[in-house]
């Protein structure tokens, strides 16, 4: 995959087939559409692109609004990177380009990047204010000369009864704000991940006999999923890249009194000194909810048995 920065009035004419999105997660919809560009680039001599922007055009548009992101630019370009598309071009999202009505946005695609056909998701909307629909989009392309054709949902069975089934990067938030980590793996197509550097915690996983790595996020912009006790992989790079099994508490500690939300990792049969290492997190399974117990001998004999459990699991 060529990534390409597109900033002014450059001209990257390569005549290809396309779609636009922000592409979140890069999950299993978003997967489904990349798969019939890459397709139908092939039968028809075209280039496949994706377009995409830098920054969440949300961040743009209603500056106090805090992104909780599946995935950070870097992620995103290297889940795309899979996806055999030929070509990434990436819009600097900015007030001007929020402005753009569809069929200027749909114009600039054709004259700036050579997209004869733009194939869209089931739910995808662009262009100012988001109000025009598929149908304007087909009439927009008639007039510039440019094929517009719309892709179903990817649907998913969750036991989540409440979920609706069409994949969607609000779905996945959903689950992950709920702490239903396996479930949102099913939509992603692969474990959710946080990135981290270990600092300095209070020692407190230690004093119980089981040490813990405090994770501090390299971009804060992540979505954190529910407090709770969670099984986890843990890759590590310490001079070459390890995986390890883990256990990860998201919360407050309410048996030690009033704290503020922290990142722990406990790896499972691991002795060393891990601070200022970098930590990526996978998410495997929510094992408990987090809670307060009556005494720190109480909270010994749980994380004991949520390590026999993380064992149990087999990661």
């Amino acid at each position: 995959m060529e990534t390409l920065i597109l900033k002014g009035n450059e001209q990257q004419a390569i005549p290809c087939v396309a779609t636009i999105g922000m592409f979140d997660g890069v999950h299993k919809g978003h997967r489904f559409v990349l798969s019939h560009i890459c397709d139908y680039a092939k039968a028809h001599q075209l280039a496949s692109m994706v377009i995409t922007f830098d920054q969440h055009p949300r961040e743009v548009v209603q500056t106090d609004w805090k992104p909780q992101l599946l995935t950070t630019f870097d992620e995103r370009m290297r889940l795309l990177e899979e996806t055999g598309i030929d070509y990434c071009v990436v819009l600097p999202f900015t007030k001007e380009m929020a402005n753009l009505t569809a069929r200027d946005f749909m114009q600039l695609m054709a004259n700036q990047l050579g997209v004869k056909v733009l194939m869209t998701g089931y739910d995808n909307r662009f262009g100012h204010n988001r109000h025009d629909t598929f149908e304007d989009y087909v009439r927009y392309g008639k007039e510039i000369g440019m094929e517009v054709e719309q892709l179903p949902a990817v649907s998913q069975k969750l036991k989540a009864k409440s979920q609706k089934p069409e994949i969607s990067s609000s779905l996945i938030r959903q689950l992950l704000a709920e702490g239903n980590v396996s479930e949102a793996a099913e939509c992603l197509s692969y474990p959710y991940r946080l990135t981290g550097k270990v600092v300095r915690g209070e020692h407190i996983g230690t004093t119980l006999g089981f040490p813990t790595a405090n994770l501090q996020l390299n971009d804060p912009r992540k979505l954190i999923p529910a407090s709770g006790v969670y099984a986890v992989r843990c890759l590590m790079e310490e001079g070459r890249r390890k995986m390890f099994v883990g256990m990860m508490n998201i919360g407050t500690r309410p048996t030690f009194g009033e704290h503020s939300q922290t990142l722990e990792v406990h790896i499972l049969d691991y002795e060393g000194d891990l601070y200022g290492q970098e930590i990526t997190v996978s998410f495997i399974e929510r094992l408990r909810e987090e809670r307060q117990f009556d005494n720190e001998e109480e909270l010994k004999e749980q994380l004991k048995e949520d390590a026999n459990t993380v064992h149990s699991l087999k990661l």
